[in-house]
């Protein structure tokens, strides 16, 4: 069983200048202007996660000559809260684009879901022999009720989504395997402090707080142990490289074939190391991509594939491989046959 992606497509917010934009977010603009990204991208408030993934969905299924009534799966992968809570996102997605007929999954496995959820796709494929076509939408909007654009997390957040439309035996842009590690041992990590059942909303818990920096957080949750944040942070590393390396093993391939590797719009500092670490150059990455549109959330390396197909970055038959890593931890690997 295999299956191939025949069209991509993205729906954005409006873009804006970081270096304009980013005193109204935060105060330390010299680290900021350290990250290296030139723009990023913001809906207004009206427009909910769900509004841009149907408006992605719609022109992936445009572009693929396909009717949403043709839909046998459709697969939403966000890393944020949706418009409601007790509400399936992925299901009110379905409703809205007219696939009547498709199941509905939701994936919130926060910044890797795209990334993994393309495995998902896989074993839905292999597990129901009537599905032919799928959709899997990744999406980013941020509520800045609850996060701060550019102080929670190592990278500035962007609203947009993109959708690829997949079908069973179609050769081009072709899944070869995705593999995954979890550690849950950070899953506390760019948790909210309320809002859940531990501390629910109510009138004497109003205010659920904010995500706060990673630092901060991993700060207190190694009780300020120098030895065991870096520790941590060689874990990151080395599992990047080993989730990597797995995909790599399982396909039958070495990484050296690899002509593009598309990671999180990360900031330029962390993707000059994670290129380093994966011995490649930084332009076979989404550097530039990433410093022009900000970080997407589960959109990212959709986004960069979709831009590198459009535009003949990539070849018939080149390796093109999806990276991520998103808390939970969970770092991914896709492996991708153009």
């Amino acid at each position: 069983m295999t299956y191939g992606i025949v069209a991509l497509a993205h729906t954005l917010g409006a873009a804006e200048s970081v270096s304009e934009a980013a005193p109204r977010y935060t105060a330390d603009l010299e680290r900021v202007r350290d990250w290296g990204y030139r723009n990023f991208h913001r809906t207004d408030q009206g427009t909910g996660v769900t509004d841009l993934a149907v408006s992605a969905a719609a022109a992936a299924l445009a572009k693929a000559s396909l009717s949403a009534e043709e839909v046998d799966l459709f697969v939403l992968a966000i890393p944020d809260v949706a418009e409601y809570l007790y509400w399936d996102a992925a299901a009110a997605c379905q409703a809205s684009l007219g696939a009547h007929q498709a199941e509905a999954v939701l994936v919130n496995q926060a910044c890797s879901g795209g990334v993994m959820a393309l495995d998902l796709l896989a074993g839905r494929f292999a597990t129901h022999p009537d599905y032919r076509v799928a959709v899997l939408v990744t999406a980013n909007r941020v509520c800045e009720t609850y996060k701060n654009r550019m102080e929670s997390d190592t990278s500035i957040a962007s609203d947009g989504a993109v959708a690829a439309v997949a079908v069973r035996d179609h050769d081009a842009c072709r899944w070869l395997v995705t593999e995954t590690i979890s550690d849950g041992r950070y899953a506390q990590f760019a948790r909210l402090p309320g809002g859940g059942t531990v501390q629910p909303f109510s009138s004497r818990h109003p205010d659920p707080g904010m995500v706060r920096s990673p630092f901060d957080q991993m700060q207190d949750h190694f009780g300020r142990d120098v030895r065991t944040m870096l520790a941590y942070a060689r874990r990151i590393q080395s599992n990047t490289r080993e989730v990597v390396d797995r995909a790599c093993k399982r396909a039958g391939v070495d990484i050296g074939e690899m002509r593009r590797i598309l990671h999180l719009n990360e900031n330029h500092k962390a993707l000059t190391a994670f290129a380093r670490d994966l011995g490649v150059s930084l332009d076979q990455t989404n550097a530039e991509l990433g410093m022009e549109h900000g970080h997407l959330g589960t959109a990212d390396q959709l986004f960069a594939l979709e831009r590198l197909l459009d535009e003949g970055g990539v070849d018939s038959g080149d390796l093109v491989a999806l990276t991520s890593t998103g808390t939970g931890m969970h770092w991914s690997c896709t492996l991708l046959r153009i």
